[in-house]
């Protein structure tokens, strides 16, 4: 069943539960993400991210998306991740995507708060919902790269009481706050600032929270993290890489001259990736 972000964020404020967001950057993902949401019976958002256009284009996988959540059994959101042009947002409003983020994180809170405005206005045309981001997390949703975690100068933390602000002003319905996670992979444990969180839905009549880098996080700080107001963690990478992780491992069962069938390199890897989300989605909503 395919619904805005805002649909399932209310859903996830009624339960106290965050909804996990995860990119399909790819089909055996999309089919990852919804066989597991399906299994345990979770709401789920499946993204696609601006920088992922470089392993298939969101022309090609985004109606795929869209056709797949109407015909989920479960609550499903279609939103593009981290939309860095107004253009590209565009793109994917006319493909169906109920929720865009607007990621203008790293121009001036004013240019910032300007696009963000232009998006929000798009989205209205279609009935869709905006997420946006202040502050950063450092580094691109690509699954890549790494990072010790605490360390990486990139980050700006987000000032609540700016956040108020850029909330009533843009009209968003959800706000991606920098609490001191990073994407990527940790090399070390990651230091939170959840009263970030919790000031940001004091000061903004409780906006729904996005955690992005929620990859390689603690159980216990992911639990910390819904308590404080976090109603959406994005998570990427550790998906990805047990895919990865799963494929290595099938390909050292194999005798020496014995055929390599990318299909069964894929179904490996899919089928590890749904392992690890429903153990993700379960943790988000506070359920393992």
């Amino acid at each position: 069943m395919l619904v805005t972000l805002k649909e399932i964020l209310k859903m996830a404020e009624e339960k106290k539960m965050a909804v996990g967001a995860f990119n399909a950057a790819n089909l055996e993902s999309l089919q990852a993400v919804l066989g597991a949401a399906e299994e345990l019976g979770y709401p789920v958002i499946i993204q696609f991210a601006q920088c992922h256009e470089a392993w298939i284009p969101l022309e090609l996988i985004g109606p795929v998306m869209v056709e797949q959540a109407k015909k989920a059994a479960v609550p499903v959101c279609v939103h593009l991740d981290h939309g860095e042009t107004l253009a590209y947002l565009e793109c994917a409003l006319k493909l169906g995507f109920t929720g865009i983020m607007y990621d203008g994180s790293t121009l001036s809170y004013e240019e910032n708060l300007k696009n963000t405005r232009q998006a929000v206005a798009m989205a209205a045309k279609t009935g869709a919902s905006v997420e946006a981001e202040l502050g950063s997390m450092g580094k691109r949703e690509t699954g890549a790269g790494e990072t010790d975690g605490g360390a990486d100068d990139t980050k700006i933390y987000t000032d609540p009481e700016q956040a108020k602000a850029f909330a009533e002003e843009s009209g968003i319905d959800a706000l991606a706050c920098s609490f001191g996670t990073t994407h990527g992979i940790y090399l070390s444990e990651p230091r939170l600032d959840f009263d970030v969180v919790k000031k940001v839905r004091a000061l903004t009549n409780a906006i729904p929270v996005v955690m992005h880098g929620g990859s390689g996080v603690s159980r216990e700080d992911y639990h910390r993290a819904v308590r404080a107001g976090v109603r959406k963690i994005n998570y990427f990478t550790y998906m990805d890489k047990a895919g990865g992780n799963a494929a290595a491992e099938y390909l050292k069962t194999l005798r020496v001259q014995e055929p390599v069938f990318f299909s069964s390199i894929s179904m490996t890897a899919r089928d590890a990736m749904r392992e690890d989300v429903k153990a993700a989605m379960r943790m988000f909503a506070l359920s393992d």
